[in-house]
């Protein structure tokens, strides 16, 4: 077969996208769309959701028994509630995931089309939008962020100073006036309240923000070029020290939940952890615990303070009626040492390929458990393929509140799926995966197929590395047969990459994935600005 290198341009442009593309191989074909289930339960559960950073599919012994991590605390939350062994990010990195957990939308479609963001970056999430926090706080919740933000604030700046620069040099945070409120912060997103700093813990500025006041003006440049516990030069305040801050973390929101738990209102905390991201810093007492590098100890040490927290749930009296989730933002970062865990016998992604950054699966599938004792029947478990994106519309079902046409684009309830792991009722049957670059894949059933040579991120082959063109300009791969992706089908299937291929154009076109009026996909913002086969020009 002829494989012909399809083009696309897409603009947002007057609330339509134009695609023009060249050589189209096959003919259109659409899907039909779902309809949502509502279900009524009665009194609302205290929601927490636990996020953790660059943590592997395979870090969690229970989902990987072959793993050398011990997790003791993390496989009896899986033993005690349901664990999801096909669940994926939206994106392979932090700030779009992110996004798409808090609005339920893809993050490629806001002004962040690849990339992240920085310490200093601008809101991303605009006060209009819908998030998880403002929704529930409708609905009469009071609601907390604590950790890790990563979606950009808004400083106040000095007048008369240079604020230039995007804040990956500490030359960059001299205009920002840290005596005065940020503007756009999760306090104006929906929580109640808010505690946290504004990027990854390798990013500055290094200061802790309590509902929309900085604690504690930085007065020192702080750096640190250790391989394991690495990060950027950057202003630091005396209270923020690096090894603390994963602790001090679970300790706030220990302490949130004993001062929550007596008040006679459903809370919904986002517990957002910085760890075990860069830099990797194991408390002294876990440092060599695992026998294999600082990471295995620092994700050992995660799960001791997971262990803790869910202990206070318990003692508090609430565990009953409190659904509690964890998950990561993406794989496991190459900065963990693969190499070195692997000749220890420890695989981060364990079966899969790829770790974070890719569009591979070890890049965007990850653990995902749910515990919720009066809904959730022990030691359940669900092949279903679903989104950190769904979990908007599940609140929202949990709530008996449907979405409105501008909310939650991209999020189905996993609720059906909660209540009955085998149940017909979850309604997704598309996924679409993004990579660091903005490289796009799209799941259905077995097959998913990648719209890019490479892998779109970090691991081999790069983008623009020597070989690439001599590989075929797409990937397609059957997951149920091929886990691994190892064998790259696309001109093979022809049927098949034609069908996914219209999905992928219906679901950019629509500004949407769920059913419901055609939605605008934001203008063009931050990120790559050319693209080639299917790679888009903003």
């Amino acid at each position: 077969m002829r494989i012909v290198t399809i083009k696309f341009v897409i603009a947002f442009k007057n609330a339509k996208i134009v695609i023009s593309f060249i050589a189209l191989f096959c003919n259109l074909y659409c899907f039909g769309q779902p309809q949502k289930t509502d279900v009524s339960l009665g009194q609302y559960p205290n929601i927490i959701y636990i996020l953790a950073d660059d943590l592997g599919y395979g870090d969690i012994h229970a989902y990987n028994p072959d793993g050398k991590i011990r997790t003791p605390n993390l496989d009896k939350l899986a033993s005690d509630g349901i664990m999801f062994t096909d669940a994926h990010t939206s994106s392979a990195v932090c700030t779009p995931t992110r996004y798409g957990i808090l609005t339920g939308r893809y993050n490629w479609r806001s002004p962040l089309k690849s990339g992240v963001l920085t310490g200093k970056s601008k809101a991303l999430i605009p006060k209009e939008r819908t998030t998880i926090a403002s929704f529930l706080k409708k609905e009469g919740y009071t609601t907390a962020f604590i950790g890790k933000w990563h979606l950009g604030w808004d400083w106040a700046i000095k007048s008369g100073i240079d604020n230039t620069g995007e804040g990956w040099s500490a030359q960059d945070f001299k205009a920002i006036d840290f005596t005065k409120e940020i503007a756009n912060g999760p306090n104006d997103l929906g929580f109640d309240y808010a505690y946290g700093h504004s990027g990854s813990l390798d990013m500055a500025p290094y200061v802790y923000v309590e509902n929309a006041r900085i604690t504690q003006v930085p007065d020192k440049l702080t750096s640190n070029n250790l391989k394991y516990g690495w990060w950027r030069e950057g202003p630091t305040s005396n209270n923020f020290i690096h090894e603390d801050v994963t602790p001090h973390f679970f300790e706030k929101a220990i302490q949130y939940i004993q001062d929550i738990s007596k008040v006679d209102k459903p809370f919904m905390l986002y517990l957002a952890l910085p760890s075990p991201h860069t830099p990797i810093l194991p408390s002294e007492n876990w440092q060599g615990k695992s026998k294999i590098n600082p990471y295995g100890d620092f994700v050992m040490m995660i799960d001791d303070y997971v262990g803790k927290l869910l202990k206070v749930i318990e003692n508090t009296g609430i565990e009953n009626n409190t659904l509690v989730v964890f998950t990561s933002d993406n794989g496991c970062s190459p900065a963990a040492d693969f190499n070195e865990m692997i000749a220890k016998g420890h695989y981060p992604s364990s079966i899969y390929r790829g770790h974070k950054a890719d569009i591979f699966e070890g890049g965007h599938r990850v653990p995902f458990i749910v515990k919720w004792p009066d809904k959730i029947k022990k030691g359940n478990t669900s092949d279903k393929t679903i989104c950190t994106t769904d979990f908007l519309a599940t609140c929202a079902d949990i709530v008996n509140i449907p979405l409105k046409d501008n909310e939650g684009e991209d999020s189905y309830s996993i609720l059906p799926i909660l209540l009955k792991p085998n149940s017909n009722n979850y309604q997704r049957e598309v996924i679409i995966h993004h990579s660091i670059n903005g490289s796009f894949a799209i799941r259905k059933g077995a097959w998913k197929m990648i719209f890019c040579p490479d892998s779109g991120g970090w691991s081999h082959p790069e983008p623009n590395s020597e070989d690439i063109e001599n590989l075929p300009p797409f990937q397609l791969y059957n997951l149920v047969d091929d886990p691994g992706e190892k064998h790259n089908l696309f001109g093979k299937h022809l049927k098949i990459s034609n069908k996914l291929l219209q999905l992928m154009i219906t679901y950019i076109e629509n500004g949407r994935s769920t059913p419901g009026k055609i939605q605008k996909n934001d203008p063009e913002g931050y990120g790559s600005k050319t693209w080639s086969q299917l790679k888009v020009f903003y």
